[in-house]
């Protein structure tokens, strides 16, 4: 097992990065659909005076994308100030 590879911080900023790419993707995709969801029966819910409630839920969901994106600026951020200079050609 001497041949595995121990993992950098470096590698680890990557593998979160991969990790929070992902979810802003599907923090993405769940906001558009249920702001889809949300027009097809915002007058039903409103009668049920269950409205508040999914508004509530999209305004969470746009804070966890925007929490999600700023996250992932940093970490990009930190990743370049931690990658190797490239060699210089002797």
């Amino acid at each position: 097992m001497s041949d595995e590879h121990a993992k950098t911080p470096l590698d680890h900023i990557g593998d979160t990065l991969v990790q929070l790419k992902e979810m802003r993707h599907y923090a993405k995709n769940n906001v558009e659909t249920l702001t889809t969801a949300w027009l097809l029966y915002d007058g039903e819910l409103s009668k049920l005076k269950q409205a508040q409630r999914i508004a509530d839920l999209m305004d969470r969901q746009a804070q966890l994308h925007e929490a999600l994106e700023q996250a992932i600026a940093g970490l990009e951020e930190l990743q370049e100030k931690l990658k190797p200079e490239p060699a210089a050609d002797a």
